[in-house]
């Protein structure tokens, strides 16, 4: 079995999967922010209505609650949302609740390994696609709407479709300038939007064991453009020293078996991936970054999940060193944590002396609720996930996808630029 049906396999009680089996899996780990869990409240509200009495959750001690989407609060609407989610933590006595403005906070897909909330071999489910990301850690994580969450949050267990498995193996090494973003935009470049429908991603090869964990976290954190059920590394010697260096919590990895079948095997040769860009509107949309060096800009963002990491800000603060920008630049740290790191390591300084806006960690603009959201016809490049046509702001505006030093370079430029050409 591969890792992921080993997984799904433990968690249903069962000796052994195959993929097209369902199961009803026991899950390890719930997560809500201020978006799904207000949603998560509401499907509550309606059961109640129906007759059915909620006075508890499966397990308050495996659910955790972040507040990332629109805080700073943007609205009233958005203010009335972490209210009732500040409700629900206190009516069901959740204790891991990462509140914005009271220390440690971030995007949840940062939490989930920052404070290794997640561990490798668990099933964890989230109310937001992008759960995805944990996977690097080797564990099985998945999105789900709010009436699935509902449910998990109320039985712990929930029914899965045991998913095939691509095999991307990434051998010999990257070159400089090149980042795990410009892996998997080659991936989802070649395969499709839809390439990865209900199915699992799990990365391999000699550049995948050399990256850093939070290089890994942007390959499983993508495979939701791919479409992918999960995305999903198995765990080795740094994913275990990044964890116990973040937790004491006992956990046992899993690897798939030497003779697992998969569906599909990708092999990319690491020296040949250069720096590339994901065109409007599609994370499939990818061209070198040297093909667009025409394309003036009006901003550049460093933020989200994908590109916010420790890793990224500090790659963008070797590229802007000592440089100054050209366009409206904003860079967001993913967590409360790196954010301080950043400052002990001067990053925030290097980023504040070449002109660039440095903001609080939110899902704000990547999702184009607020903190920097783009207007009619501007261009932006950034270290998001999505391009869709008004994923950062008006529909008419345009967002190139990046990795975080392709988008520095730019910022330096005031035009799409590939690293490797800065002069």
């Amino acid at each position: 079995m591969t890792i992921t049906e080993k997984i799904i396999a433990r968690a249903s009680g069962r000796d052994r999967v195959s993929p097209g089996d369902v199961v009803f899996a026991d899950v390890d780990k719930v997560m809500v922010h201020d978006v799904s869990g207000p949603g998560v409240a509401t499907i509550f509200h309606d059961l109640e209505k129906e007759g059915k009495k909620i006075d508890r959750l499966w397990d308050p001690s495996r659910v955790w609650v972040a507040e990332d989407h629109f805080v700073p609060c943007s609205d009233k609407q958005s203010a009335q949302n972490i209210g009732t989610l500040e409700d629900f933590v206190k009516r069901f006595h959740i204790a891991k609740h990462f509140k914005y403005g009271f220390g440690q906070y971030g995007i949840c897909h940062t939490l989930s390994h920052e404070e290794a909330l997640v561990l490798p071999g668990e099933v964890y489910v989230g109310g937001d696609s992008h759960t995805n990301t944990t996977g690097a850690l080797g564990a099985f994580a998945v999105g789900m709407g709010h009436t699935d969450v509902a449910y998990v949050l109320l039985n712990g267990t929930i029914w899965f479709r045991v998913p095939e498995t691509l095999l991307f193996k990434i051998n010999g090494r990257l070159p400089d300038y090149t980042m795990a973003k410009d892996v998997i935009l080659r991936i989802i470049g070649d395969i499709g939007t839809d390439g990865g429908a209900y199915k699992a991603m799990q990365f391999a090869g000699s550049a995948v064991k050399e990256m850093a964990m939070d290089e890994r976290i942007t390959l499983t954190n993508m495979t939701t453009e791919a479409g992918a059920k999960n995305g999903i590394i198995e765990p080795d010697e740094k994913t275990i020293g990044y964890l116990k260096e973040r937790t004491s919590a006992s956990f046992i990895p899993m690897q798939g078996d030497p003779n697992a079948e998969y569906a599909e095997i990708h092999e990319y040769e690491g020296e040949k991936i250069v720096p590339l860009v994901a065109k409007p509107y599609s994370p499939a949309n990818v061209v070198e970054a040297r093909e667009l060096s025409n394309v003036e800009l009006d901003k550049a963002y460093v933020g989200s999940c994908t590109g916010a990491k420790l890793t990224d800000l500090r790659e963008v603060a070797k590229i802007m060193k000592g440089r100054k920008i050209k366009v409206r630049t904003e860079i967001l740290p993913a967590a409360q944590s790196i954010y301080m790191q950043a400052l002990k390591e001067g990053l925030i300084q290097t980023f504040m002396e070449a002109g660039a806006l440095i903001g609080p960690p939110t899902c704000g603009a990547c999702c184009g609720a607020h903190m920097g959201v783009l207007r009619k016809n501007e261009v932006c490049i950034s270290t998001t996930n999505r391009n869709f046509p008004g994923r950062m702001g008006d529909k008419e505006s345009k967002t190139y996808l990046a990795s975080p030093q392709t988008t520095a370079a730019s910022a330096l430029t005031g035009r799409i630029t590939d690293p490797r050409d800065l002069r």
